[in-house]
This record gives structure tokens, C-alpha cells and sequence, in this order.
């Protein structure tokens, strides 16, 4: 790739390119890492980032999903948290967020790949406030709380296990969902994070309604990963042999998991 800004942090694709026979590895280059366990999806706009790969709906506004590959030493990583939010560059106007959408509408900037997740790099870290990262998400006891403390529980699991592939996005109950701002940006009516553990070939997903939750009742959103992929009609990890998908997908985690020293 070229030094360019564009070429070199950002490679904008359609995912129908893949449907036509080009394998996600060899369209995008620097995300082979998040595409290892393969694309979830075949809508949308792919954007390549330094830290993650998603895949944004220009009509919501919002990624459709995030991949990300959290391994211990970009867990222990310590740069400082930027608070840039911008709307993304390399998305055309009236089909992204913008600042202004999110100003007065009483929700957050949620993020998806989270920027404690992007503490290895300051072009990750600056990268996570696009706001083709984000969705509008309520703040007390959902962004600030509950989801705050999985974001903080997948990065102390990513320290003990080694590396963890993780997927997050937005679920809409309804067809026509909620908007904020002059471009309608689509407000979730839940939030999914699936955290798949490739040395312990196991997985544990949760589905959270964008509501004011305890964080004590974490356990209560955890799901299977099929239930995931039945709400957005996903497919994740397909790059998994299929009766170690079907097994992964289909086993519900009976708690957090505990710590597994490696």
C-alpha cells in the first residue's frame, strides 16, 4: 500500500466485491487480521482501520458490525484517550453521522470498537472516535455503566487469555427504528458483542436492550452466538470447521467467564 493517508488507514470497499468471488484476505490487505475468522456480513461499506474493520450502513448511519483481534499486549497498552470525535472522512456527506446529529439528542457516542481497546496506537485510538464507530447509545447505566464494565471485562480476559476475537454492532427490533439529527441517524433498540477465544475454542455473546441496565446483571444478557445471528442475520465465524461453528455457536456460556491463566 502507499504512504497516502487514504491508501495506507482506510480502503473503502463494497462487500458485494466478495460476494463476487474475492476473498476477504486478499481485498483488504491490512484487516487480514480481523477478517481471519471471516466477514460477518455482505451489506454495506467495508472500511479497513488500523485497529479494526467494520461495515457501515450508509442509510443508518450506524456499522452494521465491528471486528476486532484484542491480543494481551494491545490490551496492556496505556496511550491516553484522544476524545476526537468526527464524523468519518472517508464517507460521503448525508451518508455518515455527523457531530451535529448526536449535539442536544440526549444520547452518546457509543462506540463499538472501544477506545480502551486502541490504547497500542495513536492512529487506533484516533480511528475509534470515527463516528462510523459509533451508535447513539443511552449514557447512564448503559454507555457509562453496563457496557463500559464489558468493555473492561473483555480487555481483563484478552490480559489472561492471550487473544480474543471480538464482534459488536446494532440490533433494530423495529423497521422503521428511532432517529437522531438531521441524518436520521438510526438508534438501536439493542447492542451485541460476541467474544470468541481461538486458543480455548470457545465463545460467550450478549444481547443488551440500549437501556439504563445494573451492571449486576450482566449474566443475564448473555446469549449464544446463533442467537446473534438470528436478530441481524450475521454470520460469524465461518471460517471455523463447520462442527466446530455449529458447537461454538450453539453453546450459551452458563456465567462470566473466570480467569484462565496462560
Amino acid at each position: 500500500m502507499s504512504g497516502s493517508y487514504l491508501s495506507r488507514y482506510t480502503l473503502v470497499i463494497l462487500l458485494a466485491i466478495l460476494t463476487a468471488g474475492a476473498s476477504a484476505d486478499g481485498s483488504l490487505e491490512g484487516c487480514k487480521e480481523y477478517a481471519k475468522l471471516g466477514v460477518p456480513g455482505t451489506s454495506g461499506t467495508l472500511l479497513c482501520r488500523t485497529g479494526y474493520l467494520l461495515a457501515h450502513d450508509p442509510a443508518r448511519k450506524t456499522p452494521i458490525w465491528v471486528a476486532e483481534h484484542l491480543t494481551h499486549d494491545k490490551a496492556a497498552a496505556t496511550l491516553a484517550r484522544t476524545n476526537n470525535f468526527q464524523p468519518d472522512p472517508d464517507l460521503e456527506e448525508g451518508e455518515r453521522a455527523e457531530l451535529s446529529d448526536y449535539k442536544g439528542s440526549g444520547y452518546d457516542r457509543g462506540h463499538m470498537a472501544s477506545a480502551g481497546d486502541m490504547r497500542w496506537d495513536q492512529q487506533s485510538m484516533s480511528e475509534s472516535f470515527f463516528l462510523s464507530n459509533m451508535v447513539p447509545q443511552v449514557g447512564k447505566g448503559m454507555n457509562q455503566g453496563i457496557w463500559k464494565d464489558l468493555e473492561e471485562k473483555v480487555r481483563h480476559w484478552a490480559l489472561n487469555r492471550g487473544e480474543l476475537y471480538i464482534y459488536t454492532g446494532p440490533i433494530y427490533v423495529n423497521a422503521a427504528p428511532k432517529t437522531i439529527g438531521a441524518n436520521k441517524v438510526a438508534v438501536p433498540t439493542h447492542i451485541y458483542k460476541i467474544v470468541y477465544d481461538p486458543v480455548q475454542v470457545e465463545a460467550i455473546a450478549f444481547i443488551m436492550p440500549n437501556m439504563k441496565l445494573k451492571s449486576s446483571d450482566m449474566p443475564n444478557y448473555i446469549v449464544t452466538v446463533r442467537e446473534v445471528e438470528e436478530k441481524t442475520g450475521l454470520n460469524f465465524l465461518s471460517r471455523l470447521k463447520p462442527k466446530i461453528e455449529d458447537a461454538v455457536e450453539s453453546t450459551k456460556a452458563g456465567a462470566l467467564w473466570d480467569d484462565v491463566d496462560n
